[in-house]
């Protein structure tokens, strides 16, 4: 295999010491997941890097960057010093940066950052050789670990930022120095650190910062703070493509859902500015989706690909596990028609990111006639939203007039927070409300039935994942056909 990184290439990159000299095929943070050949890092979080070093060396890690020589660790070994591990790393993604022509496309939004980044991989790779995370890193260590895994014959990269407080976004985009930027959608997210949505926006917009002057800035121009992105967008002297579903360069016509998928239909500006008509589909149910992904073939076409290739690879993109999965659970292993189905977006959320998971399900049809109960219901399993600030119980019980709501039969709700939306619901909606995940888990068993759809969403830490598995687990094992 090809080496990433040489022992006197990482050297010039950071300027550290080489112990021994060293090729290494791949970059780690994590002795867990580390293949043989990998150069590791020893970054500081919650624990020191510094204390794997040995193991790492001992799995097959090439080297490992390092700020000392560890403990237990030869003073031979295969090191890089460095003065700081991170500052280190910071220096090989700039090195890996520089050294390749790949058309870089920087991702950023309060909602769909992944599944936009994860669209682009799956246009783009049909354009050419595509690199990009495999996982959502997207922070202070995220952005500068993805760039210096980049090969130096990328063709393409796809980097994800993300944002938890002020001053994060910028330093991450120029680092990456875009070709091109994604700003998906900015909503209420974060409101702990900022004091309004529209300073997530200034955040959201200093993506501009790391953009090459004449660039691409791929906007959503449906959203009020649209203005304060496109000033960014113009003070860097980018080309701006707006999505939306009015007068903009990438306009969503429609979309509906069939067989489980989402078809879309939509007019994108080619490069010679002239809107051409555009269908596509996503395989699986969401407008959201469809706008994401309208979003990814605006900037892919931007940057030359072709566009009908383009869509149809995005066809055969499907979202991760806990970002919107659609899955049909069996209860009966004889009646093919006992079972339901489960929407799996248990990763992350915001009210936007709820909302438009209550559209998704509010537009699936659900099954009469094949449970106990007379109809099939739309059943949402809701958890608490993290870091929206004081502002969080009113969010919470806002959901309880969302539009989608009137199309959905139960909401069942997980955590402290979303008490403020259990009682904002009217009485027959309003399913169970339980402290905690483990004790909705322990009820699912006789919340669900057949022909029901079952939404499952809230914020990673209140781990609605459990809720997920336990629902799984309501299904009968198929036999082996073997």
């Amino acid at each position: 295999m090809t080496a990433l990184w040489t022992s006197d290439d990482a050297a010039r990159a950071t300027g550290g010491q080489v112990t021994a000299p060293w090729e290494a095929t791949s970059v780690s943070i994590d002795t867990r997941s580390l293949e043989p050949g990998a150069l590791f890092v020893a970054l500081k979080d919650v624990r020191d890097g510094h204390d794997f070093v040995a193991d790492a060396l001992a799995r097959g890690a090439a080297a490992a960057l390092v700020s000392r020589v560890p403990e237990g660790v030869a003073p031979d070994a295969p090191l890089l010093v460095v003065e700081d591990v991170l500052t280190g790393l910071e220096a090989l993604a700039a090195a890996a940066r520089a050294r390749t022509a790949a058309k870089v496309i920087g991702v950023t939004g309060s909602v769909g950052k992944t599944s936009t980044k994860e669209m682009l991989r799956a246009i783009l790779g049909g354009q050419g050789k595509v690199h990009a995370a495999e996982k959502s890193y997207n922070n202070h260590w995220g952005v500068p670990l993805t760039l210096a895994r980049m090969p130096s014959d990328a063709e393409y990269a796809v980097i994800e930022i993300g944002m938890n407080h002020p001053g994060e976004i910028s330093p991450l985009a120029r680092l990456a120095d875009l070709d091109a930027a994604i700003v998906t959608i900015v909503a209420p997210a974060h409101l702990e650190a900022f004091e309004s949505v529209e300073g997530i926006a200034r955040e959201k917009a200093t993506i501009m910062d790391g953009l090459r002057p004449g660039g691409v800035a791929v906007l959503n121009a449906d959203i009020e703070t649209a203005p304060i992105l496109q000033a960014a967008a113009e003070a860097r002297q980018a080309r701006i493509l707006r999505f939306g579903t009015s007068g903009t360069e990438a306009q969503l016509l429609d979309a509906f859902l069939k067989d489980g998928q989402t078809v879309a239909r939509a007019r994108l500006a080619g490069p010679d500015g002239v809107a051409h008509p555009l269908l596509f589909k996503i395989g699986s149910p969401g407008r959201h989706f469809a706008m994401n992904g309208l979003a990814a073939l605006a900037v892919a076409t931007a940057l030359g690909a072709d566009m009908a290739l383009a869509a149809g690879d995005l066809g055969r993109w499907l979202p991760y596990e806990g970002r919107g999965v659609r899955e049909t659970i069996a209860l009966d292993i004889v009646q093919d028609a006992l079972t339901f189905d489960m929407i799996d977006d248990s990763y992350n959320a915001n009210p936007a990111s709820v909302g438009a998971a209550l559209d998704m399900l509010a537009a699936s049809t659900p099954v009469d006639g094949v449970g106990r109960v007379s109809h099939g219901r739309r059943i949402a399993i809701l958890g608490d939203m993290l870091e929206l600030g004081p502002r969080e119980a009113e969010l919470h019980a806002a959901l309880a007039s969302h539009p989608a709501m009137e199309s959905i039969d139960l909401v069942h709700c997980v955590g402290p927070r979303s008490r403020a939306l259990w009682e904002a619901l009217p009485r027959a909606r309003r399913g169970r409300w339980t402290e905690d995940s483990t004790a909705m888990a322990g009820e699912v068993h006789h919340l669900i039935d057949a022909g029901d759809i079952v939404l499952v969403k809230g914020s990673l830490g209140i781990r609605l994942a459990r809720v997920v598995d336990a629902i799984r687990k309501l299904g009968q094992a198929l036999p082996d056909e073997t």
